[in-house]
């Protein structure tokens, strides 16, 4: 038994609490057919149709790059054939299954309902289509402008008379969400769930936003309602990410083989698995977590968190050169700063300061960008002063940061801020905390590890170092060799009693 957290040594959480709603409970995670990275096979198609009509009404829920869906229902009416469907009519019939889009056909989307505001200013149910699909595309892209693109279109299809738009609604609380503004997430959701209470993409956009703002017991109840009304792929989806943040490493796996399993679209199918490989990732796997990102980009060539999860697998296995190049691939699909500072940190690892520190400089134009456009980084820039620049200046933003949205992430950020300004008693408390309440990953154990060595806590210490790299042996190219020497020269424990 861990004294500092309470838990069993083992590394793995092993108190089986009440599951949330959805919750799988199989003794081993259901693998698709073909292995663990393999996608499972196609749905059998059903008999095409002649004539068959889009008819009125079909809803659209686009898949975010963090799980979210961007929720615009019953579209303006569509009287055109689709057979063959264009891309925009591939794009609503994906969203009225509640599936995520290809990019291309997202893309498509956007062109048409442009077209249409520019003929009809006024036409609001356009303008609610477009904003959405502008959103999803800044969640998806990352692109600086993008989402104050998407938020001048939402604004427009609330303007005028007569009451809110839930579409529009919807789409404003993913835009917040996807700036980081989980208050503002909320506060547009819950309106849109008061227009509409049976609206089950509603539910979706207000999980995200609860379990941003570390409000666990409204995130439970979000997604039980959500369970009830729509057990989707992209719901079962939601719900591994709600098991994964309790530790409930079988349950989550469960989850997310069994939305890759009923996945219907490329897009659909590259979540789940990347999802899988960030699961395989955490635990130590790396091999298995390259298999199933590579699975995803085949699935979605332009899935940039999967491209992302694959550079963090090769640079795992040692393969360097190729993570390196992997790593430039992912930041091509998306701008994502967290990107430029993973890249840096195996540079850094690998003795190359010099280009460690273009990327992260690199990381800092991207963040400001983000902030131009609304999006709040500061969980991220915080970790990069952290361990790349000002302590000090990392512990003010974390402690605001933490101030807005509590919970094991923000503790573990601002305590490892603490430490790093030298400040690692009071960061104790905070990094405990972290790693207690939190998913049981690596980097936290480490977090805490390193403070009670600052402290001259020798068996404190080891205890927590050994834990990180138990759980995951490369969880950092970075720290987990740092981890390595620290345990090196703190030996092995003494036996007997202590010296008098």
């Amino acid at each position: 038994m861990d004294r500092e957290t309470g838990r069993p040594g083992t590394g793995l959480r092993t108190d089986r609490r009440t599951p949330l709603p959805g919750a799988v409970r199989t003794p081993r995670p259901r693998q698709p057919p073909g292995g663990p990275g393999a996608p499972p096979p196609p749905p059998a198609r059903r008999p095409r149709r002649r004539g068959l009509r889009l008819l009125a009404a079909v809803g659209v829920g686009l898949l975010l790059a963090g799980g979210g869906v961007v929720a615009v229902d019953r579209l303006a009416r569509d009287r055109a054939a689709v057979a063959p469907l264009t891309p925009a009519g591939r794009a609503l019939a994906a969203a009225a299954a509640g599936r995520p889009a290809a990019l291309g056909d997202l893309a498509a989307l956007i062109g048409e309902r442009e077209a249409r505001v520019r003929r009809d200013p006024a036409d609001r149910d356009a303008w609610a289509v477009l904003g959405a699909a502008l959103a999803e595309r800044a969640a998806r892209s990352g692109a600086p402008g993008a989402h104050t693109e998407a938020e001048r279109a939402l604004q427009q299809a609330l303007a005028g008379d007569g009451p809110a738009d839930v579409r529009a609604l919807t789409g404003l609380a993913v835009l917040a969400g996807a700036r980081q503004d989980w208050a503002g997430a909320a506060r547009w959701g819950e309106a849109a769930r008061d227009r509409s209470p049976g609206r089950w993409t509603t539910y979706l956009v207000l999980l995200d936003a609860y379990r941003g703002a570390g409000n666990a017991k409204a995130a439970d109840k979000a997604l039980e309602r959500l369970q009830e009304l729509r057990p989707t792929p992209v719901a079962a989806l939601a719900a591994a990410g709600a098991h994964r943040e309790r530790g409930w490493r079988e349950d989550a796996e469960a989850t997310v083989y069994d939305a890759a399993a009923r996945a219907a679209t490329p897009a659909e199918r590259a979540g789940a698995l990347r999802r899988a490989g960030d699961l395989a990732w955490e635990r130590g796997e790396a091999e298995t977590a390259l298999t199933r990102h590579e699975a995803a980009l085949r699935a979605e060539p332009a899935h940039h968190p999967a491209a992302a999860g694959r550079a963090r697998a090769l640079a795992g296995l040692g393969r360097t050169e190729e993570a390196l190049a992997a790593w430039a691939r992912a930041r091509a699909l998306a701008p994502h700063p967290g990107y430029a500072v993973e890249s840096g940190e195996l540079l850094l690892a690998l003795g190359h300061s010099g280009e460690a520190a273009d990327h992260f400089s690199l990381a800092r134009d991207q963040v400001a960008a983000l902030a131009r456009d609304g999006v709040r980084q500061e969980p991220l820039l915080g970790r990069l002063e952290a361990d790349h620049g000002d302590p000090a200046e990392a512990v003010r933003l974390l402690t605001a940061e933490h101030r807005r949205h509590p919970g094991p992430a923000a503790s573990d950020a601002l305590g490892w801020a603490l430490h790093r300004a030298g400040r690692s008693r009071e960061a104790l408390p905070r990094l405990r905390a972290a790693v207690k309440d939190g998913p049981n990953t690596a980097l936290p154990a480490y977090h805490l590890g390193m403070a009670h060595l600052a402290l001259g806590e020798r068996g404190a210490a080891r205890r927590q170092l050994e834990r990180a790299l138990r759980i995951a042996p490369e969880f950092s190219p970075l720290h987990a060799e740092r981890a390595r020497r620290e345990l090196a020269a703190l030996g092995e424990p003494a036996w007997g009693p202590p010296p008098a």
